[in-house]
Order: structure tokens, then C-alpha cells, then sequence
């Protein structure tokens, strides 16, 4: 039985919490609040004019791009020097925000909208197969998460009583995921960590017979593997969330597909997720994640960016 899609998009707002803001943007950048730091950064679609034009002016810290090159560049900083790698927090969650080369602080904020789905599928599912009676054995779900990053995702769901695979092909990205681990107090929790290229990984556990009850799947549009793989993301994805679906067990919950690149749509992540899913039921939704500014003082509507696309099977 094919899935039902549904026919209208979503926008998953992510609005701010105690170690993240989205302050003001306008005039192609926005001005974020991580942790005690404020930061300006280019965002080009922000075609508005700011708030506050002066609390750019003010802030810790900027990214300057590359020209024609928006996700490459440099920092440049306040009067007070380089700020080194420093810890957040997301519900149990505690990372380290970096100020990468590629303009983003070593995690994407929006992102906390798929986690507290994410969140609440595991949670579902950890309490279905709680034990009933003293005899029976509580089993955590399985939850692969691929292209993971530096691990906030894998440790959302090992808080919410996951059992983690976690998959990059950087070593330095698992080692920072590792490093987020310890901080968090999760070194005892059931992750695997494996640096590996995704494709190879997810092929030879389809050949194994792996099963899995949730799948994260956040793919770069371009990148490379340990040992030198390319990987593109309208030419390899296809075939990728295929062996994902065949990885879903007859039990599994969800299917999350995040995507960033301008020339796709969340309705084409979902045509092909239903094309992927076509014979387990289920329901797709599809559309947009956004980051949503504080509330003005003024009491006129809340902005939001548009950032990335998502389609998510769930059974």
C-alpha cells in the first residue's frame, strides 16, 4: 500500500530557546544570539529592511564571504579578539558552537524543529515497547543517522532512549560529536560511532538484513568520503533513500529527509520518498524549516527565514 502524501506543504518554525535567538535580520543578514555571543551572518534572501540596524553594528562577531562565495570566508571580530569553541545546550543536549569556515557555528539552529519530532517518535516508541511485566525486556529503538555531523541530532535521540548509529565521513566531525558526547554526560549511551561514506554503510547493511525503527537523513548537496568518494546529492539520492527504506523495519516509526540546496523543493523530496516508501503505507509529509525571529516589542508579527526542505515518511 503506497503512502499517503500530503497535498499541502508545511513550514516547521524553529523558534529560539535559551542558548539560541534569531534577533533581527534584514538587508541580506541576520543577527543571531548564540549563547552569550551575538553574531552577524549573510543571509541573502532576507530581502527586508532590519529592526535595529544598530545591534548589527554591535555585535561579537561577523562573517565576512568570499566574493560570490557565500558559505566560504572569514570572521572578523569585536574589539575583545578570536572567540574560542564554546558549550550550548538543547533540552539534554550540551555541544560545542566553533566559528567554521563555512559560516555556520559547527551545528544548524533550525534543525531543533525536526529534533523535537524526532524526539517524539522515539519517546512513542520507547514507551510501546516498555516491558509489561517483570519478565519482559525493554528494547531501545534503533535509530540510523546519516551524514550526522557533529552528533546533536544522534545525542537528541539517545536522549530520548534511542539506540544511535551515527555515520559521517569526517573524522573530524565524529570526533567532534564524540567530544559532544562527553560534554553532554553521554559516553554510556548505546551510539556507534563510524566514519565511513554513507552509501558504502547503508549497502552493506541492507546485504546484513539491518533493520532499523527511524532513519535521519541530512545529505550535503556536495561532498567527499574517507577515501576520496564524491558525492552529489541529485545523483547519489536517489538510490540512498532507497536502501534506507529497505533498512526500515516492520515496526519502524519515521523516515526524516532534510535537504539544502536551491534547486530543490520539499514536494520533490517527497515524490521521491513516496517513490522510496511505495509499499509501506504510512503518510509523507513535506515542506520547509524555518528559523522564526523573536517576537518584536512592538507587538507587529514575528519574520522567518526559509532554510532548508524536509519530507519525512511516518507510520
Amino acid at each position: 500500500m503506497a503512502p499517503v502524501l500530503s497535498k499541502t506543504p508545511e513550514t516547521l518554525l524553529t523558534t529560539g530557546w535559551s542558548d539560541y535567538a534569531l534577533l533581527d535580520s534584514g538587508d541580506g543578514r541576520k543577527l543571531e544570539r548564540y549563547g552569550r555571543h551575538t553574531v552577524v551572518r549573510p543571509e541573502p534572501q532576507c530581502f527586508w529592511s532590519p529592526r535595529d540596524p544598530s545591534a548589527f553594528e554591535t555585535a561579537n562577531a561577523l562573517f565576512d564571504p568570499q566574493q560570490e562565495e557565500e558559505d566560504s570566508g572569514r570572521w572578523r571580530f569585536d574589539r575583545h579578539g578570536p572567540i574560542d569553541a564554546f558549550p550550548l545546550t538543547w533540552r539534554d543536549v550540551k555541544f560545542i558552537g566553533r566559528f567554521t569556515p563555512f559560516r555556520h557555528l559547527a551545528f544548524f539552529p533550525e534543525q531543533a524543529a525536526n529534533w523535537e519530532w524526532m524526539d517524539a517518535r522515539i519517546r512513542t516508541l520507547t514507551r510501546s515497547s516498555s516491558p509489561k511485566d517483570d519478565s519482559a525486556t525493554n528494547k531501545a529503538p534503533k535509530i540510523l543517522n546519516l551524514f550526522g555531523y557533529t552528533g546533536v541530532a544522534s545525542l537528541a535521540a539517545a536522549a530520548a532512549g534511542a539506540e544511535v548509529t551515527h555515520v559521517d565521513a569526517s573524522k573530524k566531525s565524529v570526533a567532534y560529536a564524540r567530544e559532544n558526547a562527553e560534554l553532554s554526560g553521554m559516553t554510556d549511551k548505546p551510539i556507534r560511532w563510524i566514519v565511513e561514506d554513507a552509501r558504502k554503510y547503508v549497502a552493506r547493511e541492507v546485504r546484513r538484513g539491518a533493520k532499523y525503527q527511524g532513519i535521519i537523513l541530512d545529505p550535503p548537496k556536495y561532498g567527499r568520503g574517507p577515501t576520496g568518494e564524491v558525492w552529489r546529492l541529485f545523483e547519489d539520492l536517489p538510490a540512498l533513500l532507497k536502501d534506507c527504506a529497505a533498512l526500515l523495519g516492520d515496526d519502524a516509526s519515521f523516515l526524516l529527509l532534510n535537504a539544502y540546496a536551491a534547486r530543490i523543493s520539499g514536494l520533490s523530496l517527497a515524490h521521491l520518498m513516496a517513490e522510496a516508501t511505495h509499499d509501506r503505507g504510512g503518510r509523507i509529509d513535506w515542506g520547509e524549516l524555518a528559523l522564526s525571529e523573536d517576537p518584536p516589542r512592538d507587538g507587529s508579527d514575528a519574520r522567518a527565514i526559509g532554510l532548508s526542505f524536509f519530507a519525512r515518511w511516518s507510520a
